[in-house]
């Protein structure tokens, strides 16, 4: 079997995982990043910071480990942009992070092609996707060098290539969905007309050497980090879906070698490309979930995640929140919408606002649960999940009672970079199948549903109410 070298570089740190020949975890090595938050919707990276926590977690991840690496694999956080160099590397631009909403003024100006760029990328006209950052980079930072997604950047300064993976590139509303391969009528859209853009790779495809890890190792197992979590959690099938409590919470579900167009407000795109074949997969995602539990942390009211279970109410006083900080996604699509608390009353504490939050967490995820059910033409059977806030209990109960389904938890907490590692690995061992490549596993917990399913029906009712609140809010700005 194959020893490789993982690195998930992600929006709020990069863990470098060391899997060994039996597909263990021998070593763990992870790096703090914290994005910077501006006025006008700002949060942006220094893609230097980026660089360094890929190389620091991974030389001390190989180092615990004592073992050789006989390949790296990349899990990339998605539509992170930045202009750079393709001379010597150097940046041109901070990394314009996937939560940064300074493109709305492109996408407001390209409204008019809305219906097309959705029929032909599968996407959402929505400033959360590569090309408007792309855009917005032009015209207000550089005219200098290439823009590009942060894997290419990282991939280049490993590597020397000019790449980018399918799954990543189908993020950027810059891909003929159909075809996987860029669109020059769509970058002219954009205004990206003459662009040079990676060259789109498999994710079992060797794209070169490193030798930035001791001696020349191959470089292999590319995919963004959402899709890299389904293929770890074995959603190799139509139907199979998964969600990742992470800084936002992201549900993604395999729809076959369909590229199905969402007509209930979802996105489309490349699950993953390898062993010859390219399944699809609609997701929706909630913008703020760890986001918001740091949110909470800042202001006080749990001294860390950990906290999240004993310090939230046992039972609601009533308040509902719908956790809108830095927007709504799916269906809604509005960057404008604010937070909302509602039902707060003089007897109204700590705990019961926590609690809420969670549940205003689990909500969202409901509701993009019967987007997805949809757009399959049947309802989910139940939800795979994985991402740090699976630890709480109250939230993963919350979410198994909203969605009315059996939540599965994934048994580690490294489901991106297991992901990446098993295309890696297939890279290395092309007679091996898929699903020998992730192999198996039993969740660590289940969570059933204890509410009936009329109390979950009258609590997301009440809930919607106060989201479409946040909306209107977002009309009056």
């Amino acid at each position: 079997m194959t020893v490789v070298l993982a690195i998930d570089q992600g929006t709020s740190g990069t863990k470098a995982v060391v899997v060994d020949a039996s597909g263990a975890v021998a070593a763990i090595a992870e790096a703090e990043l914290r994005p910077r938050y501006g006025d006008g919707g700002l949060v942006e990276q220094d893609p230097r910071a980026l660089l360094a926590s890929v190389l620091e977690t991974g030389r001390r991840a190989i180092t615990e480990a004592g073992l050789p690496i006989d390949v790296v694999a990349l899990a990339n956080q998605g539509e992170t942009v930045l202009a750079w160099d393709p001379a010597t590397g150097t940046p041109l631009s901070e990394a314009i992070v996937w939560q940064d909403r300074r493109a709305e003024s492109v996408v407001a100006g390209m409204r008019q092609h809305a219906d097309t760029i959705a029929a032909r990328t599968g996407l959402v006209l929505d400033s959360y996707f590569s090309a408007p950052k792309m855009t917005w980079l032009r015209r207000n930072v550089t005219r200098e060098g290439v823009v590009t997604t942060s894997d290419t950047w990282l991939l280049h300064h490993l590597t020397g290539e000019f790449v980018t993976d399918a799954s990543t590139a189908s993020r950027s509303l810059l891909l003929d969905l159909d075809t996987v391969e860029w669109a020059p009528d769509l970058a002219e859209l954009f205004g990206l007309e003459g662009e040079r853009l990676p060259r789109i790779v498999a994710g079992d495809e060797v794209i070169g050497t490193t030798g930035a890890f001791g001696g020349r190792i191959p470089v292999a197992g590319l995919i963004v980090d959402q899709q890299a979590a389904l293929l770890a959690e074995s959603c190799f099938d139509a139907g199979a879906a998964k969600c990742t409590f992470g800084t936002g919470a992201f549900l993604l579900a395999n729809t076959g070698t369909s590229p199905v167009r969402s007509t209930s407000g979802l996105t489309t795109s490349v699950a993953w490309q390898a062993a010859g074949s390219t399944p699809y997969c609609v997701d929706g995602q909630v913008y703020t979930a760890a986001s918001a539990v740091r949110w909470m942390r800042d202001l006080g009211f749990i001294g860390s995640a950990a906290e999240l279970d004993t310090v939230a109410a046992k039972e609601s006083d009533g308040t509902l929140c719908v956790p809108a900080l830095a927007g709504l996604a799916a269906p809604w699509w509005r960057p404008d919408a604010t937070a909302t608390f509602a039902g707060m009353t003089l007897s109204t504490r700590p705990g019961h606002l926590v609690l809420a939050v969670l549940q205003g967490i689990a909500a969202q995820v409901a509701e993009v649960c019967d987007l997805v059910a949809t757009d399959l033409g049947a309802p989910l059977t139940s939800l795979r999940a994985d991402g740090g806030l699976t630890r709480s209990r109250t939230l993963m109960q919350a979410q198994a009672d909203l969605a009315q389904m059996p939540v599965d938890i994934y048994p580690s907490a490294h489901a991106t970079p297991l992901g990446a590692a098993a295309l890696a690995r297939l890279a290395l061992n092309p007679g091996m199948t898929l699903r020998e490549a992730v192999g198996s596993w039993k969740p660590s917990a289940v969570f059933e549903p204890v509410w009936s399913a009329d109390r979950a029906a009258q609590f997301r009712t009440s809930w919607t109410a106060v989201a479409e609140t946040a909306v209107r809010k977002g009309d009056l700005t």
